[in-house]
């Protein structure tokens, strides 16, 4: 087997009261929260918009005041966990969430609800941005660490899909503040647990690696790509270019610092790693396709077919069921027989081939027939590709940038999906408008909008595939 992790990343596992499985546990907890959050409020968000007044334009920004900081500071996290002890960021960053959750829950107006999903993206990044550092430093061993990474990756993968289902089950159940207070509970035993079970892991010290003008530069950068992205439907082409241009300049800054630097916050060496960049690279393509399918999905189903919200949620359930048992029953005995590289196609190649399916979608379609068949074929790709193509990104960093490369993966994970939905949502829309306005009728113009947008996730899809059977073939370097 194409060894996941490198003779450079190879540490010595510290004694530990707990087994490294406990602590795997304590991680898979920790991050469901963050990634369930990115997700949970998509069925909610009319009952927000009836109770705190939101307008159209506004209501995007329960969502976006948490992608933002979220995908801004992941890479930033990720690089201080390195140096302060990705422990002690971790648990940091459990605690601020938790305490964010609540304040979203008890918000009685917009502003406060949209500054507490803010801070929510600020705990989210802190948590989420070590926990791939970590776990590569629990299982150096290429097989557990095979296991470990298809354990974790199931739990985000399902995850990100049961956060539809909670979303609209509590919703309908209690109301949509209880989808952020039920992290309280949740979030009090995940910091208990990880202060408990997990090693201390003492970092090298801001002393050694801390670029704070290269921090400013390329966190401004994230945080302004995100904005970008996710508010481009709501702004005019010439301020998103301008913005745009802006974010670009910042990167510019900050690579340049990186050069110049003596001990810059990401070393340019990392970036010539074909493996770290081409996996992140993949990674965009193959989120952003994925995010086609939840967010348009959800949409079909509620808006063609006349899903209501507990009914959607029902509806994508057989996704993280599907995912969780493949990834892990089958993706790391896969990935141990036939290698990282062959698995990763296969699962490209199922993810294309659903979505392919999914823009067939009709006007007049049924779940069983239309929906269904291509939502487990995407499971099934994403459940085979996402174990592999983790590994191949964390195997292209040596130990001790382990948790910025962490930061890195999570943070072309969120712009992939942000880009993902900005696209294709916009496309979408632009699509069913064109229709409406030249006299089709409103659910035949929605449903051949939808299809436009599965059509583009295909092309997606497709370059993903491409670009992973030329850059991440073994044996080019």
């Amino acid at each position: 087997m194409t060894a996941l992790i490198s003779s450079r990343t190879r540490t010595r596992t510290p004694h530990r009261t707990y087994s490294r499985w406990a602590s795997l546990l304590v991680l898979c907890a920790g991050a469901l929260m963050t990634i369930l959050d990115g997700t949970i409020v998509t069925v909610a968000m009319p009952a927000m918009q009836t109770d705190l007044g939101f307008s159209g334009a506004g209501l995007a920004w329960v969502v976006n005041a948490y992608l933002i900081p979220f995908g801004g500071l992941l890479l930033l996290a990720g690089r201080l966990g390195d140096l302060l002890g990705r422990k002690r960021m971790f648990t940091a960053g459990i605690a601020v969430f938790t305490v964010a959750s609540v304040l979203c829950g008890l918000a009685t107006s917009r502003e406060l609800l949209v500054a507490a999903r803010a801070v929510q993206g600020v705990g989210g990044a802190m948590a989420s941005a070590v926990v791939l550092g970590m776990l590569v430093a629990l299982f150096p061993e290429p097989r557990e660490q095979a296991r470990a990474i298809a354990v974790f990756s199931a739990v985000g993968a399902g995850g990100a899909t049961l956060g539809t289902f909670l979303g609209g089950a509590l919703t309908q159940a209690a109301g949509w503040h209880w989808i952020f207070l039920i992290n309280l509970p949740i979030g009090v035993v995940a910091w208990l647990a990880a202060v408990r079970v997990l090693s201390p892991e003492p970092g090298a010290g801001l002393r050694d690696g801390a670029d704070y003008p290269g921090a400013a530069l390329v966190t401004g950068a994230l945080m302004l790509t995100v904005y970008v992205i996710v508010g481009s439907g709501a702004r005019g082409r010439t301020a998103t270019l301008l913005l745009g241009t802006l974010a670009l300049a910042l990167f510019v800054a900050f690579a340049v610092r990186q050069i110049r630097a003596d001990r810059p916050l990401l070393r340019p060496g990392l970036l010539r790693s074909r493996l770290l960049t081409g996996a992140n690279a993949v990674q965009v393509l193959m989120v952003a396709t994925m995010y086609g399918f939840q967010f348009i999905g959800a949409l079909y189903l509620q808006r063609v077919l006349g899903f209501d919200e507990l009914t959607t949620g029902l509806a994508f359930l057989p996704a993280p069921l599907a995912i969780g048992l493949l990834m892990t029953t089958l993706s790391a005995r896969t990935v141990g027989r036939f290698g990282a590289y062959p698995v990763l196609l296969t699962g490209l190649v199922l993810i294309t081939g659903g979505m392919a399916l999914l823009s067939r979608a009709p006007a007049e379609g049924s779940y069983p027939a239309d929906v269904l068949p291509p939502m487990l074929l995407l499971a099934a790709g994403f459940a085979a590709a996402m174990p592999p193509l983790t590994g191949l990104a964390m195997s292209g960093a040596p130990g001790e940038d382990a948790g910025l490369a962490s930061g890195l993966f999570n943070t072309t994970q969120v712009v992939g999906g942000s880009l993902g939905l900005a696209v294709l949502s916009t496309l979408a829309a632009s699509r069913t408008d064109t229709l409406l306005g030249g006299g089709a009728e409103l659910v035949p113009a929605t449903a051949e909008g939808y299809q436009l947008a599965f059509r583009v996730a295909v092309g997606l899809a497709t370059a993903a595939l491409a670009l992973a059977a030329t850059v991440l073939r073994p044996g080019r370097d």
